[in-house]
């Protein structure tokens, strides 16, 4: 195999890899959007307060834990296309963007765990 045909190969994987990332993001918005319009008539309905915001936390969880995969698959897309990147210049350029996402996703990890923890902690515990 020539060098050029496993460059233009990795590049396919690339692209491949970051349109995973842009279907794990629609299937997220679609999802998060249908379960926001499920909530929209039990907000109405006059139910208990608390019961509502934990349904909107879960939905708020959901859509963050579908973005930090697609993040996943869209730093894996940089690894790849990194791997190939002929210039400085562009390897600066996609490890710039790879630090960018990698923080993104901690910070985001960090707020879905904060949220899970509240979720299994009691009430009683939380305030003292």
């Amino acid at each position: 195999m020539s060098h050029e045909l496993i460059k233009e190969l990795t590049l396919l994987l690339s692209t491949i890899t970051e349109g995973a990332a842009a279907f794990v993001i629609a299937v997220a918005v679609i999802e998060a959007a249908f379960r926001t319009l499920w909530l929209i008539p039990q907000s109405f309905s006059g139910g208990e307060a608390s019961s509502g915001h934990e349904a909107k936390e879960d939905v708020r969880l959901r859509l963050g834990r579908w973005l930090a995969l697609a993040l996943e698959f869209l730093l894996a897309a940089d690894i790849l296309r990194t791997a190939v990147a002929p210039s400085w210049s562009e390897i600066g350029e996609l490890a710039a963007i790879a630090a960018i996402r990698t923080a993104l996703n901690f910070f985001l990890q960090l707020e879905i765990d904060r949220a899970e923890q509240r979720k299994t902690t009691p009430p009683e515990a939380r305030a003292g």
